[in-house]
């Protein structure tokens, strides 16, 4: 437990920003569902369409420091993928 007064700030900002974080991970978690959902469906379009919106977000979440910059790109990478892999 915080005792000096600037743990106890300290504890109350960490509060905060973990509600945010948790936000923006629930936010970027959304977007890659549609993708996966497009994808599941067999639609390239509505998958490419979906990917295009997801792309700017997740690496959004790198900027804000949600996600690490190669876990946004492995992501990116896997979903245009398997994406790619409808047109097929």
């Amino acid at each position: 437990m915080a005792n000096s007064p600037s743990a106890k700030k300290r504890a109350r900002q960490i509060e905060r920003r973990t509600l945010v974080n948790k936000a923006r991970r629930s936010r970027i978690r959304g977007f890659i569902r549609k993708v996966e959902e497009a994808i599941a469906s067999g639609d390239y379009v509505a998958a490419g369409n979906a990917l295009k919106i997801a792309q700017p977000e997740i690496m959004r979440g790198v900027t804000k420091g949600i996600v690490h910059k190669n876990t946004a790109s492995r992501k990116i990478s896997r979903l245009s993928g398997r994406v790619k892999a409808l047109a097929a």
